[in-house]
């Protein structure tokens, strides 16, 4: 009450009127302040006297270097330093959907489900999950079509407590009838709720994946089909485990850690204690490393696409999603200026939650979604792998108009190296430097970004040099690399009411034609 009333008193004093007499007084008394300290303040052209100098830091190499080490049994370790209370340490594993080629598909799926389960070490229900949080940790599983990642995130006094839980993670997983069930009934309810969301963004990758790479490596299905969730049983995953979970195939990464304490970790949890495949009379299956041969080709779902709940007031859509093969990650000098074409075309929602402006300048807004108010959304995209890639446009609308927005999306493509303008190139690079900066202040980001480079090229390319990468692309860059995209064969993926879809062939003389001008009228 006391401080409620002093409150109300200074409130009361801060806003009675003064006097003529008090009013003059402080009127000259700040005026006086004002000339005093306009004329003896230094401009701001010169520094300030009396002062010492600023030391600056230094940049240090050393603070700043990947730390790599490959052990004889062919794991390698990496490390970076990072400043704070915790660290990230983690696998990184080539592996992936794209080498179940000799196995049932959806094999990755089923592990990423069982990822963190019963080990030998910690067998009993969720001890792993308290062991990790018994270091203030956080964990997460994820399996690619290219690249499996087990990490945590934990006090960085605990790192060879975290090493040991991952390491029974992914060598010495029980994985028990009780898991795999489990895993069963969560792959079927991830199938069930991608059939009735609206949004068809998960669904659409993995088929324009199965379109474009037909029935080989980075074609086949990231989602375990219904039909073989019956036919993955332990065997089956452990033979999968003991083939492909090799030393040679890991990267053991830290990002805040002691480089030799991580290398003494790795040694001694991943290399002398065994995985539990040994003790398995499992079949020898070599690794499928064929590289991906790019197919083109259609796929058509004409299915009910669910709404959204409530009073949106949103359309039933019909979604198409149009690709080329792109560059591949590494053996080519054209993946950073890919990277910079995705994001001049750009795109989004004509609806976007982040508020106005993101993304306005990009093409995709300015000659699609601000031109053709029946298009929802028009959204490009760039998937790269050490070996193909993959560029895409996904694209909605009501269903009477997707004849109309395919010519649309087709016509942007082909017209993609046309009439580049200095500003919007700029524009884009600028907005890929600053998505890699900001994305790399996230240590499981740094973390993540320095396995799969390792993984895939052998060491890993410093911010500072990609950034000087993007600043050096050029306009003749990203002509040469449009034209490389499009002297491939088209790939067409199609979900919902889509009955006035043209055939493909119709679409992909569309695109060889490369129409030029305008498509509709005065647009």
């Amino acid at each position: 009450m006391t401080s409620r009333l002093s409150s109300v008193s200074c409130l009361k004093y801060f806003g009675r009127k003064k006097s003529l007499k008090e009013l003059s007084t402080s009127c000259k008394f700040s005026s006086k302040i004002e000339n005093t300290c306009s004329f003896n303040q230094p401009p701001l052209t010169e520094p300030l006297p009396n002062l010492p100098n600023v030391v600056y830091s230094k940049h240090k190499l050393a603070n700043v270097k990947t730390n790599l080490t490959q052990l004889p049994s062919g794991i390698r370790i990496a490390s970076e330093i990072a400043y704070g209370e915790f660290c990230t340490v983690g696998v990184a594993i080539n592996s992936g959907c794209r080498y179940e080629v000799a196995y049932p598909s959806g094999i990755n799926h089923f592990l990423e489900k069982l990822a963190f389960s019963s080990t030998s070490n910690f067998p009993g229900d969720n001890e792993v999950l308290d062991e990790i949080e018994k270091y203030n940790g956080l964990c997460d599983a994820q399996c690619s079509r290219d690249v499996v990642l087990y990490a945590a995130s934990a006090n960085r006094k605990y790192v060879d407590n975290i090493i040991k839980v991952l390491a029974d993670v992914v060598l010495r997983p029980r994985i028990t009838e009780n898991e795999i069930m489990g895993a069963s009934k969560a792959i079927l309810f991830e199938h069930d709720t991608l059939l009735i969301r609206p949004e068809q963004d998960q669904l659409l990758e993995n088929l324009v994946h199965m379109a474009a790479f037909q029935n080989n490596t980075l074609g086949l299905s990231k989602l375990c089909p219904i039909e073989n969730v019956s036919k993955i049983d332990r065997r089956v995953l452990l033979t999968y485990l003991k083939n492909h979970y090799k030393p040679e195939q890991i990267v053991v990464g830290g990002v805040g850690v002691d480089h030799q304490q991580l290398v003494d970790s790795v040694q001694k949890y991943f290399i002398d204690e065994k995985p539990i495949w040994d003790n398995e009379n499992l079949d020898t299956i070599s690794i499928d490393k064929s590289i991906p041969q790019y197919t083109g080709g259609i796929i058509k779902e004409d299915c009910d696409i669910p709404g959204f709940p409530g009073p949106s007031g949103l359309a039933v859509l019909s979604h198409v999603m149009i690709g080329l093969e792109s560059i591949p990650l590494v053996g080519t000098n054209d993946f950073v200026p890919s990277c910079v074409l995705n994001l001049m075309m750009g795109g989004g929602g004509s609806f976007s939650a982040g508020g106005p402006g993101k993304g306005m300048y990009t093409r995709l807004y300015r000659n699609v979604l601000n031109r053709y108010g029946w298009l929802y959304s028009a959204t490009a995209y760039n998937h790269a792998y050490t070996d193909s890639g993959l560029f895409c446009i996904h694209a909605s609308s009501e269903p009477h108009y997707v004849r109309d927005m395919v010519k649309v999306i087709v016509f942007e493509m082909a017209n993609m190296a046309n009439n580049i303008q200095r500003e919007e190139l700029a524009r884009a690079k600028k907005q890929l430097q600053s998505l890699l900066l900001m994305n790399l202040e996230a240590r499981p980001i740094v973390f993540e970004d320095m396995v799969r480079q390792i993984l895939a090229c052998g060491y890993r390319k410093r911010p500072e040099e990609l950034l000087q990468e993007i600043e050096n692309v050029t306009e003749d860059d990203v002509v040469r690399v449009v034209k490389k995209i499009l002297d491939t064969p088209l790939t067409v993926v199609a979900r919902g009411n889509i009955s006035k879809l043209p055939q493909l062939e119709e679409i992909q003389e569309l695109i060889n034609v490369k129409p030029k001008g305008k498509i509709f009228g005065r647009f």
